[in-house]
């Protein structure tokens, strides 16, 4: 194994069969400073050696952002289809903080969502999510040894792509513990819908967007 690939040797294995065939391109980008920290500079590593091996993705750094706490910061954005203008959209999925473990399996879900437009959640999600018309923020804490957050990551990415009102937001909870207790969160994973409500459980597609419909009414 290369010693330049941040990939352990199992997930590096399996990246082609994930990845070779993603049918739109996608655009990678990572908010940070490779030369500030660690974290930075491992995070360039991941983005750099995906887009070297994977044709349909690109990858490109930008500097740190005012709006931003934490370090670094991921977003894919996804090829604009006819009609939305432009060269890439952004549907909202971001990750904070270095995915690494499980997480690494968060942020191949995040590449194939964008690249397949979504398609990755079910075809009745798809139809409900039509009706929502307000503005959502998922935000899923969780950890590298958190399985658990793998789940709710693809779905809540899934959701992001599909509906141009919800944005989700996978935060590395065990690199920032501060966001954990922000949200009084004692387990991991976590998710807070709009900042206010909790689900503090892993729940299929069709009970988030129950608990979803909760947070909008209450």
């Amino acid at each position: 194994m290369d010693p330049s690939n941040p990939f352990d040797a199992d997930t590096w294995a399996l990246l082609p069969s994930l990845l070779d065939h993603l049918p739109n391109p996608i655009r990678l980008h990572m908010w940070g400073d490779p030369a500030i920290t660690l974290a930075e500079r491992e995070g360039q590593r991941v983005g750099t050696i995906l887009a070297q091996h994977f044709d349909q993705i690109e990858f490109a750094v930008y500097p740190r952002r005012i709006n931003y706490s934490f370090y670094p910061v991921f977003g894919v954005l996804g090829a604009a289809q006819e009609g939305e203008g432009g060269e890439f959209v952004d549907y909202g999925l971001r990750i904070i903080g270095l995915p690494a473990g499980f997480q690494m399996t968060s942020l191949i879900s995040a590449l194939q969502a964008v690249s397949f437009q979504g398609v990755t959640i079910e075809p009745k999600t798809r139809v409900q999510l039509m009706g929502l018309k307000e503005d959502v923020t998922l935000e899923i804490l969780t950890s590298a040894e958190d399985e658990g957050g793998t789940l709710l990551a693809k779905t809540g990415f899934g959701l992001a792509v599909a509906s141009p009102y919800i944005r989700s937001y996978l935060i590395m909870a065990d690199l920032f513990p501060e966001t954990a207790m922000r949200y009084s969160a004692r387990y991991l994973p976590h998710i807070v819908v709009n900042g206010r409500y909790h689900i503090d459980d892993i729940v299929e597609e069709e009970d988030l967007l129950k608990h979803i419909a909760k947070a909008l009414k209450s």
